[in-house]
């Protein structure tokens, strides 16, 4: 139809032409009150909003000669954050004279992803920023579900 006749069908009834899809060929456009179009619009973006989580950035960090006891309670804190789905900093600190030793860091990051097990998986490759090293992990779906079962299976 074209513009011109929309125009007035519009202006006949007191309503709004509103442009709904401008990308498409010819684009679409919809009779319509403005108002109500645009609460419409909202509630959408409101409903779109609430079915989405927000990632939290936790970071955990260790040194790199930590004792065994000390890991234990850093790995434990690190499935935790992974189990609430955000995401996880691991960061290697290291101080004074610990920075000769560098080669320490790649060796207790791998201690620490086998200790996590399968269910992580690296969101930012590891590497050195200052005295640190540090890498972003994440936990997969299947996780995930396998915590949810087990708490429910405790709960029951």
């Amino acid at each position: 139809m074209p513009l011109s006749d929309a125009l007035k069908k519009a202006q006949e009834t007191e309503l709004d032409l509103v442009e709904i899809a401008p990308e498409a060929k010819p684009p679409v456009v919809k009779i319509i009150d403005f108002k109500k179009f645009q609460y419409l619009e909202e509630q959408k973006r409101k409903e779109a909003r609430k079915h989405t989580k927000e990632t939290d950035l936790k970071e955990v960090r260790f040194s790199p000669f930590i004792g065994e006891h000390d890991m234990e309670v850093g790995l434990k804190r690190t499935r935790k954050f992974i189990a609430d789905g955000d995401l996880v900093k691991i960061s290697i600190v290291f101080k004074g004279r610990q920075m000769a030793h560098t080669e320490f860091g790649p060796k207790l990051l791998d201690k620490i992803m086998q200790s996590l097990g399968e269910g992580t998986q690296i969101e930012k490759p590891p590497k050195f920023e200052g005295r640190r090293f540090v890498t972003i992990i994440r936990g997969t779906k299947k996780v995930k579900q396998e915590n949810h079962e087990t708490e429910n299976q405790k709960s029951s």
